[in-house]
């Protein structure tokens, strides 16, 4: 089951989100968080392929506050223009604040576990809230600008997976090996490489999806998930970094 709902945020404000339910008791629930096109098709097809796996999923509009209900496709480039545009205006911090509004809501929706993966903007958004909220488990795909976040990763306590496309227009080699040299010792941290792959290999439409390496990360994902929401707590591999 779908469906648009309202949730309330940690200011006293009502924020909409797209909400996915299994139609059984969740294993656990998943924050989804946008790209830069807002709650599009692919991130709501994100939420419903996650339901279908049994798990609460809900992708908060993490752009209410300045363009509420966008929905823009990346492969028009009017509407990719108007997202960067869109990206002058937004605060993160806010973001992380309306993010760990929507954990503290998907606690209470289900058995206590919760999640969240995150694409493009939403990869950043996913190493944040992996370090100020008490996410139990993070993924964020092709996340960009980490290497200025750096100084945060001491803060992360819980299980955190990236997936770097080796070939990204907006991540470039320099900043890749930065990634690397900051969170390789990281016992946390997990990376996955994915050479000559480019930004958004694994959205779900467009001209962008690279469907094997989306497939491969896509079941990394499903597995990180398995064994940090529905395992043991704290349980977790080393570090790795690991190529495609």
């Amino acid at each position: 089951m779908t469906a648009s709902t309202t949730i309330a945020t940690l200011d006293g404000a009502t924020m909409p989100v797209y909400r996915a339910d299994p139609g059984r008791p969740p294993r656990a629930a998943i924050v989804v968080i946008q790209e830069i096109f807002g709650i599009n098709a692919g991130i709501r097809r994100k939420c419903d392929t996650l339901a279908e796996a049994g798990y609460l999923a809900i992708a908060p509009d993490l752009f209410w506050r300045i363009a509420p209900g966008t929905e823009l496709d990346p492969d028009i480039p009017e509407q990719m223009e108007a997202a960067l545009a869109l990206m002058g205006r937004f605060d993160q911090d806010t973001a992380i604040r309306d993010i760990e509004a929507t954990i503290r809501y998907a606690r209470s929706e289900s058995n206590g576990r919760v999640g969240a993966v995150g694409y493009c903007l939403g990869g950043r958004l996913a190493y944040l809230t992996a370090a100020r909220t008490d996410v139990d488990a993070s993924v964020g795909y092709y996340a960009v600008g980490i290497d200025q976040l750096l100084g945060e990763s001491h803060a992360i306590a819980r299980p955190l997976m990236l997936h770097i496309a080796g070939a990204d227009g907006f991540v470039d080699a320099k900043t890749q090996r930065a990634m690397h040299d900051g969170l390789g010792s990281h016992p946390r941290v997990t990376l996955y490489d994915y050479p000559g792959e480019d930004h958004g290999f694994a959205t779900e439409f467009g001209r962008r999806r690279s469907d094997a390496a989306a497939v491969t990360a896509d079941a990394r994902t499903a597995a990180f998930f398995a064994e940090h929401l529905d395992g043991d707590e704290g349980k977790g591999p080393s570090h790795t970094s690991i190529p495609a």
